[in-house]
């Protein structure tokens, strides 16, 4: 069976991959790609979904991975590196060929970089505390460590939730709004005391802010592609015991 992914226009050239539920080895509610280390999956049924997506990708790449805790810090990977361990961080960043990065998301943003000049790629877990946060800023800067131009640099934003399935109360938007008046444009109306969150459309003026001038929006909404993508805030509404991730990956050939 073939392990689908999606790919974004301004990645192109580079080793990268969307990756949803479909075409994996896990059952139930985690069908069927599952790649969540956190999750109550089989061990062996998620190794063999992670091995899938690497020899999708990038076959022969080793898949480099984190324990996100929604938080800004990025991890430089190096030939160096012990794969073995996760660090606690919510972005990777190599100039390393023969790795794969992977960031793991039920809802949050994942959003892939490269400068294909100074062969240099990132990957980012931006869930609304970390994007507040910085965390895409910070890809950008452990980039730049590695010998990227900011200037140079794609991005790409992967799966994620739609602002129509996105719902948040008032002290949300405050906060936002609080960090930046303009962020009010990423929010629209919803029930009485709500609103709905663009968090796909932030991270990405995040982006713009920051100088990054080729974005891909993919515009796909996990909470409403039930069968393409694991949701978590879905997973939350219908008191499921569990819930599946998928995987964002990106690496030099």
């Amino acid at each position: 069976m073939t392990t689908p992914f999606v790919t974004a226009p301004t990645l192109t050239g580079i080793a990268h991959g969307f990756f949803g539920r479909r075409g994996g080895v896990s059952t139930g509610d985690l069908a069927s790609l599952n790649c969540g280390l956190g999750s109550n999956d089989d061990p062996a049924l998620i190794a063999e979904n992670r091995r899938r997506v690497a020899e999708a990708a990038l076959p022969g790449a080793a898949l480099a991975g984190l324990y996100q805790v929604h938080g800004n810090r990025c991890v430089i990977v190096d030939e160096g590196a012990d794969l073995s361990q996760r660090p606690e961080a919510d972005a990777l960043a190599t100039r390393t060929p023969g790795i794969l990065l992977g960031i793991l998301t039920a809802d949050c943003v994942p959003v892939l970089f490269a400068d294909t000049q100074a062969g240099v790629v990132g990957a980012a877990h931006a869930g609304w505390k970390g994007a507040i946060a910085g965390i895409t800023d910070a890809t950008l800067d452990a980039m730049e460590s590695l010998g990227a131009s900011r200037s140079a640099i794609a991005a790409a934003i992967g799966p994620c939730i739609g602002r129509a399935s996105y719902e948040v109360d008032e002290a949300f938007v405050a906060r936002f709004v609080a960090d930046e008046p303009a962020n009010e444009r990423f929010f629209a109306a919803g029930k009485p005391g709500h609103a709905m969150f663009d968090i796909a459309a932030y991270v990405a003026a995040r982006l713009a802010a920051a100088g990054v001038t080729r974005i891909a929006i993919g515009g796909q909404d996990t909470y409403a592609e039930e069968a393409d993508y694991f949701s978590y805030r879905r997973a939350c509404h219908r008191n499921e015991n569990s819930y599946g991730r998928q995987i964002s990956v990106i690496g030099l050939s």
